[in-house]
């Protein structure tokens, strides 16, 4: 039997058999308080990790230097494509010495797959030589400094922190910041204050790990233009439920089983 788009009302739930998941409060209803919005927070990230437990970084790297490198490489680019763009490089250029001191155009010809790859090859450059010249050529592990670096926001720093150096931290993606406005985790746009809001919400222990949960879910169901609601395992506590088809059958065909996509 098709699924409805459950009510918001302040009337009793509908019969499970008839109806969808009851909506729960957003950050701007005042039917949630601070502490239930907590618990659901930590409820669905636990549900994310049964739904998803091959979640993880895509990304393929053995060192912190490689890491970095990939992540700004992943930039509007899939995860697949800078795992075949990067052993050739890294095999190429094994420290930041090697990148600072790389010839553009040969790096620019191994980056163009990664499309951007004159802004790359910038970032990149830039990159190796502020290690050398401030870092003693190595990665530092803390935000404040890894955020000096050519090419690496927050994003990217806490990409780094959380799976290079295991110091938990929040990437706001564009899968993140949507999922956690559909879960009403937040109301705001801008990532900064995205990731503060789910600081707060989230263990900080789990950071990393919710982080890639939440990304892996945005990925394969909670899509941006068409979410598969009826396929959600955590329809129940999610207040967009209904934004995507809630029947089950058109639902799972959005769902993808890849989770490679563009960021």
């Amino acid at each position: 039997m098709p699924r409805t788009a459950p009510t918001t009302g302040s009337g009793p739930a509908a019969p499970a058999a008839s109806s969808g998941p009851t909506r729960p409060a957003g950050p701007g209803d005042s039917g949630e308080t601070p502490l239930g919005r907590t618990r659901r927070a930590r409820r669905v990230m636990r549900t994310l990790g049964e739904l998803h437990p091959d979640a993880r970084i895509a990304l393929t790297f053995s060192t912190p230097l490689q890491l970095v490198i990939a992540t700004v490489l992943s930039a509007q680019c899939t995860d697949k494509k800078v795992n075949e763009v990067t052993p050739g490089l890294f095999a190429r250029y094994p420290d930041a010495a090697a990148f600072a001191g790389a010839d553009r155009a040969q790096l620019e010809e191994i980056l163009r797959p990664t499309g951007f790859f004159r802004a790359k090859t910038n970032s990149v450059l830039g990159l190796a030589a502020a290690l050398i010249e401030r870092f003693d050529g190595e990665v530092p592990g803390r935000l404040e400094d890894l955020v000096t670096l050519p090419g690496v926001g927050r994003k990217t720093a806490n990409v780094v922190l959380g799976h290079a150096f295991g110091v938990p931290g929040i990437t706001v993606d564009t899968h993140v910041g949507r999922l956690s406005r559909r879960f009403g985790f937040t109301v705001n746009e801008d990532p900064v204050r995205v990731e503060a809001d789910l600081g707060a919400l989230l263990e900080r222990r789990d950071w990393t790990i919710d982080s890639d949960r939440m990304i892996f879910h945005g990925r394969r169901v909670c899509h941006a233009r068409r979410p598969a609601c009826g396929a959600c395992g955590v329809a129940k506590l999610c207040p967009s439920y209904g934004l995507g088809p809630t029947e089950p059958e058109i639902a799972a065909r959005l769902v993808r089983g890849d989770v490679e996509a563009v960021k």
